[in-house]
């Protein structure tokens, strides 16, 4: 069997990309191994018709059971390479299976990096964030925590500025941070620890603050998180010869998402924009119309 498309990423974009090949009837794969940053948010607040909120959780289940009303079938396997053979792609997978198709789409999305405390995450979209443009507005003029390194967390907490002046930054890893970003921390009143975390405090999936290696507890009900060091899933993409932005992530023709690869697209946070749900979904119903034409 040859599929109109293989999908890889089976996060916000993949799922829309999905349901749009479904609804112009094309056979598609997609691969979607359940660890992408969308299974992590609990709660995204800035989406047109929530605004109570919805999980990506949420979100995954409910797209997945719409694709699959189309026809789309998914796969839970990792993808671990893509070749090309004459007009076909052959995706290889974790089992050695062997899967062939007319198009790609690559929206294998961003691994965040986050410190290692287990309950950070039942927290994160909730009382725990990563997104000032996403959820700033939630701490506005709150006691706001930001767990960082260096100065991405020192950069973090000057943006959150807009939203509160109640700010303590906590260098994690005691990572050198600029004198510049430490003279903006001092005038907006952020205080600085160079300490690292031993103990997250939380009572389910709300923060109630921190305890650093001298044993001092800060208390706090939000918290950001920069530690920068997120890992760009676009190996894949890469190893198949398209060209990535100096930051690893794909470059595509921002009007058709194309690849710099003929019949190769990439969707969603892989791809160079503001790592939104809204942009994703938009990126994964703009690549799957010109699959579409390209297939018509």
């Amino acid at each position: 069997m040859i599929y109109d498309c293989v999908i890889v990423g089976g996060g916000i974009a993949g799922l829309q990309a999905a349901i749009q090949l479904g609804r112009y009837q094309h056979k598609v794969l997609v691969f979607d191994s359940n660890d992408g940053r969308s299974n992590l948010c609990r709660c995204y607040h800035n989406l047109i018709g929530w605004p109570d909120g919805v999980s990506g959780e949420f979100l995954r289940t409910i797209g997945k059971k719409q694709s699959e009303s189309y026809g789309i079938e998914f796969s839970n396997q990792v993808v671990e390479e893509v070749n090309k053979d004459g007009n076909e792609f052959i995706v290889v997978d974790r089992m050695k299976n062997k899967h062939y198709a007319k198009r790609i789409l690559f929206a294998t999305g961003v691994k965040d990096n986050f410190p290692d405390f287990e309950n950070l995450y039942p927290c994160l979209g909730i009382s725990v964030y990563i997104c000032p443009d996403c959820d700033g507005y939630e701490v506005k003029g709150k006691r706001t925590l930001v767990l960082g390194s260096g100065n991405v967390g020192a950069t973090m907490a000057l943006s959150l500025f807009h939203w509160t002046n109640e700010l303590i930054y906590i260098n994690h890893e005691q990572a050198p941070v600029s004198q510049a970003n430490l003279n903006k921390l001092k005038d907006i009143g952020t205080s600085v620890y160079n300490q690292s975390i031993t103990k997250l405090i939380t009572d389910n999936s709300h923060i109630q603050g921190v305890e650093l290696v001298n044993g001092e507890k800060i208390e706090a009900n939000h918290a950001f998180v920069a530690f920068g060091g997120n890992k760009v899933r676009s190996d894949l993409a890469k190893n198949l010869g398209a060209k990535l932005h100096k930051n690893n992530h794909i470059l595509v023709n921002p009007r058709t998402m194309m690849t710099t690869i003929d019949n190769v697209w990439a969707a969603g946070d892989v791809v160079p924009h503001s790592e939104q749900v809204t942009i994703a979904m938009g990126d994964g119903l703009q690549a799957a119309i010109w699959i579409h034409k390209t297939l018509s």
